[in-house]
C-alpha cells in the first residue's frame, strides 16, 4: 500500500519547525531528508525513522517496523502530533547520520 499525499502533507506540516526538511518520492513512498541527510521516511502512511542511538533514547518504547520487504527495521514515530518532540528528535538524530554520498 502506498502512502497518501495527504499524509505526506500532514507530516511535513508537523515537521515545519525543522529547516531544511525535504522529501523524495520513491515507488509510492517518501524518503525524508533533514539537513541533506536521510532521517527516515513515510511508508504505508507511517512515519518511520532510522534506529539511531539518539532515536532509541528519545523513543525507548517505539516498535521496530520494516518499511518494505528486505529493508532494515526502523522506529515507528507515534508522537506524530507533537511538533516540538519531532524537532528535538530529528535534531538529536541528525549528527549520528552519515553524510550524503557524493556522486
Amino acid at each position: 500500500m502506498a502512502s497518501s499525499k495527504d499524509y505526506l502533507e500532514f507530516v511535513l506540516d508537523q515537521l515545519s519547525l525543522l529547516h531544511p526538511i525535504s522529501y523524495k518520492a520513491m515507488m509510492g513512498e517518501y524518503i525524508l531528508y533533514y539537513r541533506g541527510k536521510i532521517v527516515g521516511g513515510i511508508y504505508d502512511d507511517r512515519l518511520l525513522v532510522k534506529a539511531t542511538d539518539a532515536a532509541k533514547k528519545w523513543m525507548p518504547e517505539a516498535p521496530l517496523e520494516t518499511p518494505y520487504e528486505g529493508a532494515k527495521p526502523m522506529l515507528l514515530v507515534e508522537q506524530i502530533d507533537d511538533r516540538e518532540f519531532l524537532k528535538e528528535l530529528f535534531d538529536a538524530m541528525v549528527n549520528e547520520l552519515p553524510a550524503p554520498k557524493k556522486p
